[in-house]
């Protein structure tokens, strides 16, 4: 199969416009997003998928691969899937945040492999072990799944509900997809479902329509660009 990771970049972020271009180190944050993707060994090619003709610039000044799209897409799957339209040979598309610079190649790759390893899964992302402290946040998404890793539920509330202390883990859902080309298609031409927009979480649409979704489980926990001090937290990082 041909996979690509698929970096939707917007300039027009409601908390930190342009933040994909800011710099770290004389690098865009996309162009550290970027890097690390090329470093996964399972996937084939790299594309950003933008609607800014300066966000486009500078992922061509970097020697990046780039598509312009349109700039009236609801989500990241939408923008995703108007990518694929120009390269049909492309059968798995990895949707990878572009404000996340920090994100592990081997975290992408086990995504990659969940659908690769399972005939029937036609979606798959990833979860991290967190604390009850951390699962009663309701910006941090949680994810419950059965014994064979397929996804049950998302939510922003803690899930499970703990009537017994104890007898299982929380999870908090990282925010990286893979979809077979198929799945990308059904998922995009669906109407918004109730459980979606009651909770806003895209991914609900795709469950509530018997759309399977692997969940792999990393130690990585990822570190979004959203804020000024997030930007300054990451440049303490690298440096």
């Amino acid at each position: 199969m041909t996979t690509a990771i698929i970096i939707p970049a917007r300039y027009g972020s409601t908390r930190l416009p342009g933040k994909p271009l800011i710099e770290v180190n004389n690098k865009p944050i996309i162009q550290w997003v970027y890097e690390k993707a090329k470093m996964s060994t399972l996937a084939t090619k790299v594309i950003v998928a933008t609607d800014d003709e300066r966000i486009f610039q500078a992922v061509k000044a970097f020697g990046g691969e780039v598509e312009m799209t349109s700039p009236h897409h609801a989500s990241g799957s939408d923008r995703i899937f108007e990518v694929l339209q120009k390269y049909p040979e492309i059968n798995i598309a990895v949707n990878v945040q572009g404000d996340e610079p920090l994100i592990e190649p081997s975290s992408i790759d086990k995504a990659i492999a969940a659908l690769t390893s399972d005939s029937d899964a036609m979606m798959s992302t990833l979860a991290r072990e967190i604390s009850f402290e951390d699962a009663k946040n309701p910006n941090l998404v949680k994810v419950v799944f059965d014994n064979f890793k397929n996804a049950l539920y998302f939510s922003r509330s803690a899930i499970p509900f703990l009537r017994n202390q104890g007898e299982a883990p929380f999870y908090g859902h990282i925010g990286l997809y893979a979809y077979k080309k198929e799945a990308l298609e059904k998922m995009t031409s669906l109407e918004q479902s109730s459980l979606e927009k009651a909770e806003s979480l895209e991914q609900l649409r795709a469950l509530q329509n018997g759309i399977k979704i692997k969940v792999e489980i990393v130690s990585y926990a990822p570190i979004g660009i959203d804020t000024l001090e997030d930007v300054e937290a990451f440049r303490a990082l690298v440096n």
